[in-house]
């Protein structure tokens, strides 16, 4: 069953980092993809850009409101992903322990399903 990995950072930690730190991180985190690669679990894997880069869109009334980050009101931001395939939820929690983010960013774990299903 796939799942998502979620990383989400607090905000402002990317920034609080030197170059050579982010720069380890970020090594450390495609160690951990190629891991998952060569077992046969990693379907996908992204970092995302901070939230500088981001926009956010809803509609009202029939036309798209948009809002440019950074976002006053967050605390914390997706910073990337792992999509995996794992034949358990326990399994799939074991991965997220395993991931060096969690050391600095909290690992969601949720596994993909039709938005009707609960």
């Amino acid at each position: 069953m796939p799942y998502m990995l979620l990383i989400h950072e607090p905000v402002g930690q990317r920034e609080a980092r030197t170059e050579a730190e982010g720069r380890e991180a970020y090594a450390r985190m495609m160690q951990f993809a190629d891991d998952l690669q060569e077992r046969g679990l990693l379907l996908r894997a992204e970092s995302l850009a901070g939230l500088e880069q981001s926009s956010r869109l809803r509609l009202e009334g029939g036309k798209a409101k948009v809002v440019d980050g950074p976002f006053a009101e967050a605390k914390e931001m997706v910073g990337g992903f792992f999509l995996v395939d794992c034949a358990t939820r326990e399994e799939a929690l074991d991965l997220a322990a395993r991931c060096p983010a969690a050391e600095w960013a909290t690992v969601e774990v949720r596994g993909l399903a039709p938005c009707y299903e609960r």
